[in-house]
């Protein structure tokens, strides 16, 4: 469940970057240059960090699917 809200996460901030890029006044000097760069920056951490968290699954977790344990149903009457 978790890793196809990491995709469309990474595949809405990539979409946004390419719409994006040929936009952005990235060699303008002042405050348009700022917001051009730090927009970039943060879009790229954005994506590093769905990435690294699509990529990046801790043992137990991997585990613990692979495994899912039979809940027993405890007897509410018992015929004896």
């Amino acid at each position: 469940m978790a890793k196809n809200r990491y995709i469309l996460c990474l595949l809405a901030s990539a979409a946004m970057l390419y719409f994006a890029l040929p936009r952005l006044p990235i060699h303008d000097g002042g405050l348009a240059g700022i917001f051009a760069i730090s927009w970039l920056i943060l879009c790229l951490i954005v994506i590093a960090g769905n990435l690294s968290a699509l990529l990046y699954e801790p043992k137990k977790a991997r585990e613990n699917v692979r495994k899912s344990p039979v809940k027993s149903q405890k007897r509410l009457r018992s015929y004896n």
